[in-house]
């Protein structure tokens, strides 16, 4: 078995070098402290739940961002994402379930208006965040930092 994308052990606030952006919403329950920060925030029951939750996550972006924590700025990014898939999970899937306990697909059931409300409330919060020119600067940067081995590697002399 593969070792997991980001370690349980790691403060990433210390460490951003270990950080992966890795894809969709790998990490979100993993990179600490940003987790301890967010998922208390994190609501999707209701419309007025998914607009306070995407709010606040919001907010702590925007407090990731102005001190220069891009791993925490993806985080945020993370679960505003994980607040439009969930709720539209749950918009489709009654009780959110899309498998039977043998693993066969179970049928999708009529949508509930309410958890699609609350999954367009995410989907609008976490589509800004993805066009902030500066999300796209610093994640292109610490993608390319992390690609060179700049931080990975120890010992490691980054390429001209």
């Amino acid at each position: 078995m593969a070792a997991p994308l980001h370690a349980l052990d790691v403060d990433y606030r210390q460490h951003p070098e270990r950080y992966r952006v890795g894809r969709g919403e790998q990490g979100v329950f993993r990179v600490r402290p940003y987790k301890d920060e967010l998922l208390p925030l994190w609501r999707f029951r209701t419309p007025a739940d998914a607009k306070e939750s995407a709010a606040a996550i919001r907010a702590k972006y925007d407090a990731y961002k102005a001190a220069g924590e891009f791993v925490g700025m993806d985080l945020a990014r993370k679960y505003l994402q994980m607040g439009y898939t969930r709720a539209t999970r749950y918009a489709r899937h009654r009780g959110g379930r899309k498998y039977a306990a043998d693993g066969t697909a179970l049928p999708r059931t009529a949508a509930d208006p309410e958890k699609a409300a609350a999954a367009a409330i995410f989907r609008e919060a976490w589509e800004a965040v993805e066009a902030d020119p500066d999300y796209v600067r610093m994640k292109q940067d610490h993608q390319r930092r992390a690609g060179r081995g700049d931080w990975f590697q120890p010992g490691h002399t980054p390429r001209a």
